[in-house]
């Protein structure tokens, strides 16, 4: 690399693509709001966090854990046991990461290249995009019909060149999903060596019962690939640690774009332990679905567009400035996602969404 005295790294170093995006901006610590509004209380309802907080099981586990000099288990072997024994599947059909986001990352370096193309949705998880602008492949958005992925319409995006196909189910941001019938007729149509890659992030709060059985699927084709986090329904979003599913074959390929020890001993630990309170899982989900009561009431008396959902978190379209609606939450110490077309709001305890609830309602009500 040549270096410029006056200028630091010459001007057309790097990948030129890389001046359409932007670094992710976080968003303020509940500290800085409370700050800025002079508030006390802050509710932070923006990423889809578990309200609340994770099993009791973790925090015991992870006291008796003191070999902070070693490195992880690379390999996380134990977890790597226990989540193929909960999911009936053989152990290198796993592949594990810091969060999904990394997950994406490490899909996208493996199998994109300039010769191929992606599809997806055009309002999906943002991160599938972003990849593949950093690996300069071309990106074919198909939009949604009614909130939900227009398999019919990606099937004819996809072409000899595509490489990926990503479905996000339930679909973030908003909700929505795609059932059994409707994959299973999907992948029918798909080319055998055209990746289908199923984020189930939320998989854990899904209580449909035509969703999707995706390990079965994984099965019957090879094409297929299934992405879950610990990030979600088992409150474990600050240990960054998701994982994927799918044939050997793909898994030890992807295995080769894995940075090595890319999962701490603590996530480790943390999942293996969460996995094994599944009633702190089913409750989550319980008071997650009289959440969503709760905003389907309001938004019915109201006239609110919305779209059920089966995530833990609920897209709303209210006929106000969205910006405005943003604004008038955060300062009244309610931090929510806007996005394109409406916002996005966790589903948190009955206070909280209550809360939320009564302010759009009084800026409904102001009109």
């Amino acid at each position: 690399m040549h270096l410029k005295k006056e200028q630091g790294w010459r001007s057309n170093e790097g990948k030129k693509q890389l001046l359409t995006l932007k670094p992710y901006v976080p968003g303020k610590s509940i500290e800085e709001v409370k700050k800025e509004t002079g508030l006390t209380k802050i509710v932070n309802l923006a990423s889809n966090e578990n309200p609340f907080g994770c099993s009791e099981k973790v925090s015991e586990a992870l006291s008796a854990f003191s070999k902070y000099a070693h490195y992880p288990d690379s390999r996380a072997r134990q977890l790597r046991e226990k989540v193929a024994n909960h999911l009936g599947v053989k152990q290198n059909q796993l592949l594990f990461s810091s969060g999904l986001d990394e997950m994406i990352q490490i899909i996208s370096r493996c199998l994109l290249s300039e010769e191929t193309n992606v599809v997806m949705a055009s309002l999906t998880f943002p991160q599938y995009r972003h990849h593949a602008i950093i690996e300069n492949v071309e990106i074919r958005e198909v939009p949604l019909k009614e909130g939900r992925h227009d398999l019919e319409g990606m099937q004819k995006a996809v072409d000899e060149r595509t490489s990926i196909v990503w479905i996000c189910n339930p679909n973030n941001p908003t909700g929505t999903y795609v059932n059994e019938k409707e994959l299973r007729r999907f992948l029918e149509q798909i080319p055998k060596d055209t990746l289908v890659i199923l984020d189930e992030a939320y998989y854990e709060y899904v209580t449909v019962t035509d969703f999707p059985e995706s390990i079965s699927l994984i099965r019957e084709y090879k094409n297929s690939l299934v992405l879950r986090t610990f990030s979600k329904a088992y409150g474990l979003a600050s240990f960054r640690i998701g994982y994927a599913i799918g044939n050997e074959v793909l898994m030890e390929k992807l295995d080769v774009c894995r940075l090595p020890f890319n999962t701490s001993s603590f996530a480790q630990i943390a999942a293996q332990t969460a996995l094994t309170d599944n009633t702190f899982v089913k409750r989550s989900s319980l008071v997650n679905q009289k959440g969503l009561q709760q905003y389907y009431s309001f938004c019915d008396e109201y006239n609110v567009q919305y779209y059920p959902s089966q995530g833990n978190f609920i897209y709303i379209k209210p006929d106000k400035n969205l910006e405005e609606v943003f604004q008038y939450l955060f300062h009244r110490g309610y931090i929510v996602h806007p996005t394109k077309g409406g916002i996005r709001t966790t589903i948190s305890s009955v206070e909280d969404n209550n809360g939320i609830i009564s302010l759009l309602t009084e800026m409904l009500i102001e009109d």
